[in-house]
């Protein structure tokens, strides 16, 4: 009687590691962050040093680095691409460093990206300013890494192709959003109260 070879069994090991994305968020392909700063000198947007920023709230909405980068498209050159992610003057800090991460996950280059506060200044630009405004500048004309300024300096600083904007209270929210319209090249990110910042804006945000 001739023998029935038997099918080859396909182990559950040998089908390779099933990844499963991260609940609620969509899992961006992993690059490497260029620019690795030392242990004396926190990135932008992860803060080591400094006051602590106060817990976002319950149930705001996160974006993904889809979200954020279908709107980075080069179609019209005049104006940047708006994208408003709904937050409270409290958890605006927070959806801006979501934001940053986000966009640096996606392949930003750190120097790409300008955060600007029109409240309390990030930890991260408090931090930096308590060893002089001569050290912070220079970081900021070196332009190699995620920078932070309050509304007040935005006359200063130099565009860049993303600018995020916290709107976390304060009186300069119109100028402050005016002003990161002019500096954003290709993506303008705004986080805060929807009708405030579309006053401002416009309804296209």
């Amino acid at each position: 009687m001739p023998l029935i070879p038997e099918e080859p069994q396909i182990h559950e090991s040998a089908q390779g590691p099933r990844v499963t994305p991260a609940t609620g968020r969509t899992a961006p392909t992993p690059r490497p962050v260029p620019g690795p700063r030392s242990a004396a000198t926190p990135r932008p947007g992860r803060p080591g040093p400094g006051p602590a920023r106060p817990a976002p709230p319950a149930q705001r909405p996160h974006p993904t680095s889809d979200d954020l980068r279908k709107t980075d498209r080069p179609e019209d050159r005049s104006a940047p691409q708006l994208q408003l992610i709904p937050a409270s003057a409290s958890g605006a800090l927070d959806a801006a460093d979501e934001a940053v991460d986000l966009l640096l996950d996606s392949g930003r280059a750190p120097g790409e990206i300008l955060v600007l506060t029109t409240g309390d200044q990030h930890p991260w630009a408090a931090h930096e300013l308590s060893f002089g405004e001569a050290a912070y500048w220079a970081q900021h004309e070196a332009g190699d890494d995620v920078f932070f300024a309050g509304a007040a300096f935005a006359d200063r600083v130099r565009p860049r192709p993303v600018v995020i904007v916290a709107v976390n209270g304060g009186d300069t929210v119109t100028g402050a959003l005016t002003g990161a319209r002019e500096r954003a090249g290709a993506l303008l990110i705004v986080c805060g109260d929807p009708e405030r910042i579309n006053a401002v804006l416009g309804a296209g945000v």
